[in-house]
This record gives structure tokens, C-alpha cells and sequence, in this order.
């Protein structure tokens, strides 16, 4: 079979509500700051009428590393759930617009679409609270085998793990990808979310997973250590290569045969991180599934997600292909 994809994101569909906060915010409505928190929807509607001024745009981490990978020319498909609503329509509007192939139907009961409230502090940092909605009810039946099995890569986000429907579609993912002879990559998506699942992630990587992307707090999160080098030395004996990312400090990436270390890319101001990690996985799995070496994934990568920091939202606001002539 040709390829028809270079990747195949599976994901929660949410609609991302960005605002600028102050530290003290945070501190008044009991956020820790930097982390992902899921909420309830009375908790979502609080939070959101504490909040000033927004943006609103789709954003959910394997539909940004989607709307990434499809923005620098790549053949993209992404698989998530959305309510039959106007959120719902705005996000399905939002993925296929860049190019994706989004056929997952909505539905039309029980949760509304998801949203992520987004406060991003003078720091740049984001602190994000999660209503997933309409994501939970993603399950096995909702992957498309003729998507997985036509994508060199099927990337998996680990946000959606929290959900025992969600995980049986990603073995059913990974199953279908391997059977066809693709890939699997796995965002191990933010250290709390790998403290809650460590046991099963541990499990999913070291037998359903080919790539992994994780921070560094994930990757040392996920086999409880404080030293990079070990953590390094872990993943590299579980899976056949792994993008660290390491923030100003570039990123490390580990296969069987090296470790390579490589510089991030310098932004004069950052604005926003959120969508960082999305973008660096962009495009280092573009840059993988068009032939390049691990350095040149890398340094896409981080062109990538250095264009995305310097502005507000996790979605290019102009095509990234202009990057690859500079990497």
C-alpha cells in the first residue's frame, strides 16, 4: 500500500479559550501553575466567567501537532470526538481547513464539545483546566482502520488515556498501524498526567509503542528519577527512538545506534508556550516521514515550536513551510 498519510493523529478535540492572567489569578482560584487540570463543566463555566479578555481557537495537542505536520505540506488525518454544536463545528471547520482529513462522526447526545481554558502568565507558561466533554465518549469504534493503516506514522496523545474506551482504541490503533507495517508515536503529554498512568504507559510504550515524545519532566516523571541521563538510558532500551525536549536547552534524541543532542532555536520574545511540544513533535514526525536524519527532525522540530511560542495559540498563523529552507 502507497502512503497516503505521514501521520494520523488521535486525540481529544477541544476548542482552546486563551487568556492572559496574572500570577496572583492562579493563587486565588487554587491553580497550580504549568499544569493541565481536568475540571467538570461547573468548574469550566466558573473559571471562564472569571476570565478578561479571550481567544478562542481549536486546539487539543495531537490536532495541533496535525494542523502543524499538514501546514508544512504534509498528507494528514486526525481522529477525535466533538458534539454535533457550535464548538463541535468551529473545530471540524478548523482541522480540515489546514488540510486534514477529519471523518469521525459527531455526536448529537450527552457531553458538549470539549474546551481547555487556557491562562497564560507574564512568564509565558500556560496553566490550562480541561473540560473533556464530548472527548470521553471516543472509544475502539471510532477508529478508522483505513486511516491507521494508511499513515506511516499514527500518533497517539496521552491526554486521552484517562478514559477506558480510549485506551482500548489506542491498542486497537497500534494493533491496525503494526499490521500494516506503520508506526506508532506516543506525547506522554505532561507529567501529571504520567504520574496518574505511569504502570500503563510503561506498558503501552514498551509494547505498542515505536517513538515516543515527551519534556523532560515526562520522561523522568515516567521511570521516577531525577536525572535526565537516566531516564535516557530507560527509554532508549524500551522503544526505537525518543525526542526529549529540554526548553532552552534544545532536545535529545535517542535511538539504538546514538544520542544526539541538538540546540533549540533562539526567539527573541516569547509570547505564549503553549502548543511548544505539539509543534516541536510536528515537525520532527514531517521531517521523519519524508526521509530526513534524527538531527534534521530534530532541528525542524524546533523551528517548529520556536515559531509557535512567539505568538499567541497552539496553530500556525502562517504556513511552516517556509521553514525548511532554513533547516
Amino acid at each position: 500500500m502507497s502512503d497516503s498519510y505521514n501521520v494520523v493523529g488521535i486525540g481529544n478535540a477541544i476548542v482552546d479559550v486563551i487568556t492572559t492572567a496574572e500570577d496572583a489569578f492562579l493563587e486565588t482560584h487554587g491553580m497550580a501553575k504549568g499544569s493541565m487540570t481536568l475540571v467538570d463543566e461547573t468548574r469550566a463555566e466558573a473559571l471562564y466567567t472569571a476570565m478578561g479578555n479571550t481567544t478562542m481557537t481549536s486546539g487539543g495537542s495531537a490536532g495541533n501537532t496535525i494542523a502543524g505536520i499538514a501546514s508544512l505540506g504534509g498528507r494528514t488525518a486526525y481522529i477525535g470526538k466533538v458534539h454535533d454544536d457550535v464548538l463541535g463545528t468551529a473545530f471540524r471547520h478548523d482541522i480540515t481547513a489546514v488540510g486534514a482529513t477529519f471523518r469521525t462522526p459527531p455526536t448529537t447526545s450527552g457531553p458538549t464539545t470539549a474546551r481547555c481554558l487556557i491562562f497564560v502568565t507574564p512568564d509565558a507558561q500556560r496553566t490550562m483546566h480541561t473540560y473533556l466533554g464530548a472527548c470521553v465518549t471516543l472509544g475502539p469504534a471510532d477508529v478508522d482502520a483505513e486511516l491507521v493503516a494508511a499513515a506511516q506514522v499514527t500518533y497517539l496523545e496521552g491526554y486521552l488515556y484517562d478514559e477506558p474506551h480510549a485506551k482500548e482504541a489506542f491498542h486497537k490503533a497500534a494493533d491496525i498501524a503494526h499490521a500494516a507495517g506503520r508506526k506508532v508515536a506516543l506525547s506522554l503529554s505532561d507529567a501529571f498526567c504520567v504520574n496518574r498512568h505511569r504502570d500503563a504507559f510503561l506498558a503501552l510504550v514498551d509494547h505498542h509503542v515505536d517513538i515516543v515524545f515527551a519534556n523532560e519532566s515526562e520522561i523522568e516523571a515516567l521511570f521516577e528519577t531525577d536525572r535526565i541521563e537516566t531516564a535516557t538510558e530507560r527509554i532508549r532500551a524500551m522503544t526505537d527512538l525518543a525526542a526529549i525536549t529540554r526548553d532552552a536547552r534544545g532536545s535529545i534524541v535517542v535511538s539504538a545506534d546514538s544520542v544526539i543532542e541538538v540546540p533549540s532555536v533562539h526567539v527573541e520574545h516569547v509570547v505564549d508556550t503553549t502548543g511548544a511540544g505539539d509543534l516541536y513533535a510536528a515537525g520532527f514526525l514531517y521531517a521523519l516521514t519524508t526521509g530526513a536524519s534524527h538531527r534534521a527532525c530534530a532541528e525542524l522540530g524546533s523551528a517548529a515550536a520556536a515559531d509557535i511560542i512567539a505568538h499567541v495559540g497552539a496553530r500556525p498563523q502562517s504556513p511552516l513551510a517556509r521553514l525548511l529552507a532554513s533547516v
